[in-house]
């Protein structure tokens, strides 16, 4: 019996999947893994800032938020010269996305809208996939990205709607939905996870699952992100995520969405090359490759290279 694409979905019935015995909820993982995904292919996705930092948003875990006092300084918006080099480096490496992000609360109409434009259609033309998350957006916005060429728009839920308000307070969890009923309505395919580790319960974690195979179709992309804690930041004190945290919630995640990548995300720098592997074994296709993480650092290229070649795992060519 195949596995079922549900959007029904309760937080009770999904921490109770998350909750039972590890090894048989890696197995049934995998099973649900290896029907929709065969072969053992992984998303490798390159992410850029190009504009960094001096957000209004208080995210708690962000370093980019004006609010916070870390050590990120807003810069200016790149230029598409430096991000077409980036591109091409990137998919030199073996990257077959570029993700591309933005310090906006929202998308404003005018010169950096239409420069991001510009960088998507030369992305594109460059031969990889693209992804940009630029914040809030409006219909004829989302629009206009899909008609530059945009594969995937990134919009994260980050964690359960009754614990979102104390992670963000300068926005609303329906604003969140919002845009992405604007993306789907475009075309434009979807890329929306969330973060663990920032002092939500389990049942937020379920919750946010829940929400997430509440969109039907489901996210095309779910990034399950472990909280890096950075100085200045609200939540620069949380304990680190267990690495068997990381791995129940990508197996979880890998049930509930069957047909999404799922990826690797966030925090994935400070799990063993082993741990790693049991992640994608028990669901994830997807992880973010090269050397920094907006403004995180990640493993770098030639350790990601090596694991995946030690693995058997290959590079999933780009759709575009």
């Amino acid at each position: 019996m195949g596995a079922c694409q549900r959007h029904d979905w309760t937080a009770a019935e999904i921490r109770a999947l998350h909750d039972q015995p590890l090894f048989e909820l890696i197995d049934r993982a995998r099973r649900v893994h290896s029907e929709y995904h065969p072969g053992n292919q992984v998303q490798l996705c390159a992410l850029l800032s190009v504009k960094t930092g001096g957000c209004p948003e208080d995210c708690s875990y962000c370093a980019q938020s004006a609010h916070h006092p870390t050590a990120v300084r807003p810069g200016p918006m790149m230029t598409l010269d430096d991000v077409l080099q980036t591109a091409r480096r990137a998919k030199a490496a073996g990257a077959t996305r570029l993700c591309m992000g933005t310090a906006w609360r929202q998308i404003k109409e005018g010169g950096a809208f239409e420069r991001v434009l510009e960088m998507v259609r030369g992305v594109k033309a460059v031969g990889l996939e693209t992804c940009v998350t630029l914040g809030m957006l409006e219909r004829d916005q989302a629009m206009r990205l899909k008609q530059a060429g945009l594969d995937t728009y990134n919009h994260n839920l980050d964690t359960s709607p009754e614990y979102y308000p104390s992670v963000v307070t300068t926005h609303r969890y329906e604003d969140r939905l919002q845009t992405i009923r604007y993306v789907r309505e475009a075309g434009i395919s979807v890329c929306c996870g969330g973060i663990i580790g920032m002092g939500e319960t389990l049942d937020d974690r379920a919750r946010m699952l829940a929400e997430l195979a509440k969109l039907d179709p489901h996210p095309e992309s779910v990034p399950i992100n472990a909280l890096v804690p950075v100085p200045g930041t609200p939540l620069a004190g949380n304990p680190p995520v267990e690495p068997l945290e990381f791995l129940r919630m990508i197996a979880t995640t890998r049930i509930v969405m069957p047909r999404a990548k799922v990826r690797l995300s966030a925090g994935r720098a400070s799990l063993s090359r082993e741990m790693q592997l049991w992640c994608m074994y028990a669901g994830a296709n997807s992880i973010f490759y090269g050397e920094a993480l907006l403004t995180t650092l990640n493993a770098g290229p030639d350790l990601d290279a090596a694991m995946l070649e030690a693995a058997g795992l290959t590079a999933l060519p780009p759709a575009c």
